[in-house]
């Protein structure tokens, strides 16, 4: 188990990159948030942060570090994500006013099983959120603190436990005003051209980033 000086500093760098900035999770949870309301916000959130499921035992065996460090592989990983980003944006995009009606109309009673799986789906195409992990992580991991793959497994949970909160309040955030936005319609429209803009950019500067980085250990 890392000791609490090293797990308080890696906290506090977890947390620092976190709240950083809004990338391709943030982006897709409000999205919903507003567009679906608190329940398909959350669902997505959890959704991103189940991806855990995936990438923490891959770290924890050494795996994640093929990935990153081969070119093919972490070209094809970035080719995946920003093909999916793309798609999700122009989706958005696509949004008309019949559309966010429809969607506003079925959102209390859609199934949130869609939701989760592309919350998931997100940030396992994302290579950004393995990198970070890749090069964050073995950081804090000490022999002399007993298992390796325990303190990858305790860190990568604590991880992605303060990710689900950071979304999580996105989501009721989000999800909030959805009722009150949803008796605007034109506002619902531009905000999904708006979010699906911004994902296409994410996709199309992944799909532009060809080289895979470099991470000094």
């Amino acid at each position: 188990m890392p000791d609490p000086t090293t797990y308080a500093a890696f906290l506090g760098a977890v947390l620092a990159y976190q709240l950083s900035g809004v990338g391709p999770d943030m982006m897709l949870v409000i999205s919903r948030g507003i567009g679906q309301g608190r329940n398909a916000a959350l669902a997505t959130a959890f959704g991103c942060v189940a991806a855990g499921v995936v990438q923490i035992p891959l770290l924890a065996m050494g795996l994640a570090t093929i990935v990153v460090s081969s070119p093919p592989l972490y070209k094809a990983m970035q080719l995946i994500g920003a093909a999916y980003l793309i798609y999700v944006g122009v989706r958005f995009l696509a949004a008309g006013r019949k559309s966010v009606d429809a969607t506003m109309q079925r959102s209390a009673s859609v199934s949130l099983a869609g939701p989760f799986r592309q919350g998931m789906v997100c940030n396992l195409t994302n290579p950004t959120a393995l990198s970070f992990m890749l090069a964050i992580l073995p950081q804090f991991v000490h022999p002399s603190a007993g298992s390796s793959a325990l303190q990858f497994f305790v860190l990568g949970g604590t991880m992605k436990a303060t990710g689900l909160l950071i979304l999580g309040a996105a989501a009721l955030t989000s999800g909030s005003f959805s009722g009150w936005l949803s008796r605007n319609t034109s506002f619902m429209v531009w905000q999904q051209r708006i979010a699906g803009s911004i994902m296409v950019a994410l996709g199309m500067r992944l799909l532009l980033s060809v080289a895979a980085p470099s991470f000094n250990r």
